[in-house]
């Protein structure tokens, strides 16, 4: 089974045992939403500044691995057109069980975001993309497709893991492993995933994903960072993610 395989399977079983980013938000959320009051997460803690998402009435809105039903629910409560791409068939079906609820159309598409997204150019005004790429060895291809599939000034709003998780032990106290982490290349690393049932992830640098967007040709507008929430590094106030706002320029 290759890794990406492995990853969705493992999320759909942390979903089924009630992963917290797998949760949908309620009902009164999304009608709090209808109304004017709404916030969305890409990173543990911190929300999203409503500059970043803009007025999305009538707009084309992409989740990309952002199923579960958190962001897209938000997003169709503010009316717009919601597609959302997720590996995670159980993320997937929470889509549905929502949008059935709420009475909102979603397209949903379970696939791999490794692989070309599978839409056409120019087909979104906003990219949402929570902490995810963790889970995938190579981030520069997913930020040049997402270029690809933007409308010209179309924003990608995404959420991403500096590294720092990675170098700790469990207890968050002792530098243990170097970066880069990669249990492909790491049986150690492999080891610790499998004992610990946390998938297959990877740390990426700054470079890699700050600098991976302004390759693709993005303008960076914001950036903020976050803690993971809890646990010793939270404690210390100690930044493990940095979430940015990201826009293709427009012609």
């Amino acid at each position: 089974m290759d890794y990406q395989s492995e990853n969705a399977q493992t999320i759909d079983r942390w979903v089924d045992e009630g992963w917290q980013w797998g949760v949908p938000i309620s009902h009164d959320a999304f009608v709090d939403a209808q109304h004017g009051s709404w916030n969305i997460l890409l990173t543990p803690t911190k929300p999203v500044p409503h500059e970043w998402v803009g007025d999305v009435r009538g707009k084309r809105v992409l989740g990309l691995a952002s199923g579960g039903a958190q962001q897209m629910p938000v997003m169709a409560a503010l009316g717009a057109q919601c597609t959302v791409l997720d590996y995670s068939s159980r993320q997937c079906e929470r889509e549905y069980e929502v949008a059935d609820r709420e009475g909102y159309d979603i397209e949903v598409i379970q696939a791999d975001m490794t692989q070309p997204l599978p839409f056409a150019d120019e087909s979104f005004d906003l990219i949402i993309n929570p902490v995810s790429n963790c889970y995938i060895e190579q981030v520069k291809p997913v930020f040049r497709e997402c270029y690809r599939v933007l409308k010209p000034g179309g924003s990608l709003i995404g959420g991403y893991d500096n590294g720092i998780n990675y170098i700790f032990d469990n207890e968050e106290t002792t530098l243990t492993y170097a970066l880069p982490f990669n249990p492909l290349h790491d049986e150690r690393a492999r080891q610790l995933l499998l004992d610990e049932d946390a998938g297959m992830q990877f740390s990426h640098t700054l470079d890699e994903q700050i600098g991976g967007q302004l390759e693709a040709g993005f303008t960076l507008r914001a950036l903020y960072e976050d803690t993971n929430g809890e646990g010793n590094l939270h404690e210390h106030h100690v930044p493990t993610f940095v979430a940015t706002w990201s826009v293709k320029p427009a012609r």
